[in-house]
């Protein structure tokens, strides 16, 4: 049974740093190409970031291009999503993905201005 359970939201002041983590259990993910959303309610769930499995190449939106840093270490079968600089628009549920077959519940990320 694949296990997928972010941690690491929370409230912070805009301009403030948060990192998500997203360990995985019951499923490899080194050879899956690893992803970040979010959603924000009355909205579409939207893109954030992802991760390369074999050369860790990253992928970001340009909403958070030069703020967000997506990173992975298949031995923990863990990814994280260190977020810099967070603008009250960052506010969302943000979910892992494993490609996009296996999901999160999520961790609520609310910057205030």
């Amino acid at each position: 049974q694949v296990q997928i359970v972010e941690t690491g939201g929370g409230l912070v002041q805009s301009g403030g740093s948060l990192k998500l983590s997203c360990p995985v259990s019951g499923f490899p993910i080194r050879t899956w190409i690893m992803n970040w959303y979010r959603r924000v309610p009355g909205r579409e769930r939207e893109f954030v970031a992802s991760i390369t499995d074999y050369d860790e190449r990253t992928t970001y939106s340009d909403s958070v291009k030069g703020r967000f840093t997506i990173s992975r270490d298949n031995a923990r079968n863990t990814i994280w999503l260190q977020m810099n600089n967070l603008k009250p628009n960052d506010t969302a549920v943000y979910i892992c993905a494993v490609g996009r077959t296996y999901w999160g519940q999520g961790t609520q990320v609310i910057v205030s201005s």
